[in-house]
């Protein structure tokens, strides 16, 4: 898509706009401030282990690797809006080089450069990136497990093999047993259509009882602690966010807030919303395929070799997994797009070479999102009051 000076220079450039959005534009929405006020006392009240919601109020609802990282930002940069964004930057920064990693042993350079730039300049993957959220640690742990999975056969390395067992626990201490749904969901698939040949040397190559020993050593200590010192926390959390959440769209035991209501596979239209601008790009090509004889064949041919298949699980199991749920968020989508730009990266690649139309369309794409948000950034120091934020009001009050 690009050479690699232009592609590092693009990169840079990306990522700058994001560091002055975070900077400059206040928290916004419910999640962000809720979240950055659970940072917030975390440091204040120097508790580690128990997360406040507001002071006596525990936030059962989240695990603390988020806050943790959050309070610690605090703690070196001062109580601001950059500060508290800063780790979902570098979260997202670090799934970037794994997906680098990934793309790059089982591909092309070019290939590797076009994946990095299409999960980057994506909607979801960009706006998160600067957000208080967990989703983009959640990821961090999916996208380090699932790529050392994959890359631990042809380079045994410490960090792809306990590198799994270690992606394992982000995600449980971001997020949650989900981390462990979506991680082993794909692979047991996966594994079950290759399971006469390459998928016994991809589970052969980790050291599973020392792994798992090691995931159970970093992120069982604090579900037990947090138990002990607000009983109750296991049942809310795992009972209630992790099945009633979702099987019950108008579940009435949400402690701080309102389930959300959407109809079974809303899941989808968040998809196209999270994977925009280049979701559009990717529907087009497939129905292109899929109208053409040759073009099925090549999906065919596609389908069927080892990591495409992975990538495509990887790729579908997160919004699949969510269709028949009604209490769903956009941000869900999140652990699957690093797949989803590999693989569309790895679509592309034939088209680069041949149409000059597709290398504008995509050079186009990659600013899309980026710029859009520049003119967001613009218009809200010319306007303060265009967004959902509570920034005057506190300032007055101080």
């Amino acid at each position: 898509m690009l050479k690699s000076i232009n592609f590092f220079i693009v990169v840079v450039a990306i990522v700058v706009l994001r560091l002055i959005g975070m900077a400059y534009v206040p928290l916004t929405d419910t999640s962000e401030p809720r979240y950055a006020e659970i940072a917030r006392l975390m440091v204040t009240g120097n508790d580690w282990i128990t997360l406040w919601f507001e002071p006596g109020t525990p936030f059962w609802g989240k695990p603390p690797l988020a806050f943790w990282l959050e309070a610690l930002s605090f703690k070196m940069l001062g109580i601001n809006e950059f500060a508290v964004r800063l780790p979902s930057l570098l979260a997202t920064l670090a799934t970037l080089w794994l997906l680098w990693r990934f793309a790059l042993q089982q591909s092309s350079r070019r290939v590797a450069q076009s994946a990095v730039l299409i999960y980057l300049t994506t909607a979801l993957v960009f706006l998160s990136s600067g957000a208080v959220l967990t989703d983009p640690f959640l990821t961090l742990g999916v996208t380090w497990s699932l790529t050392a999975f994959c890359l631990a056969v042809a380079e045994p390395r410490w960090y792809w093999r306990y590198g799994f067992f270690l992606g394992l626990a982000i995600g449980l201490l971001a997020k949650g047993p989900l981390a462990l749904v979506l991680v082993f969901a794909p692979i047991t698939v996966w594994a079950f259509l290759y399971r006469s040949g390459i998928a016994l040397q991809h589970l052969r190559a980790l050291p599973w009882l020392k792994g798992s020993l090691l995931t159970l050593l970093i992120s069982l200590p604090w579900y037990v602690a947090a138990e002990l010192k607000t009983p109750g926390f296991l049942n809310y959390f795992i009972v209630g966010e992790h099945f009633m959440r979702f099987i019950d769209p108008g579940w009435g035991g949400d402690m701080y807030g309102t389930a959300h209501k959407n109809v079974k596979g809303a899941i989808w239209g968040h998809w196209v919303i999270a994977a925009f601008p280049w979701g559009f790009l990717a529907i087009v090509l497939l129905l292109g395929h899929l109208f053409s004889t040759a073009g099925r064949s090549m999906l065919r041919s596609a389908i069927v070799r080892p990591v495409n298949a992975y990538l495509l699980l990887w790729a579908l199991f997160t919004p699949v997994f969510f269709t028949p749920a009604g209490n769903v968020l956009w941000t869900y989508i999140l652990p699957s797009l690093p797949a989803f730009a590999l693989l569309l990266a790895m679509a592309l690649e034939p088209a680069f070479s041949k149409n000059r139309f597709i290398r504008i369309v995509s050079l186009l794409l990659i600013w899309l999102v980026p710029l859009v948000s520049m003119g967001f950034l613009i218009e809200i120091a010319r306007n303060p009051h265009s967004i959902k934020s509570e920034k005057s009001l506190v300032e007055f009050v101080r």
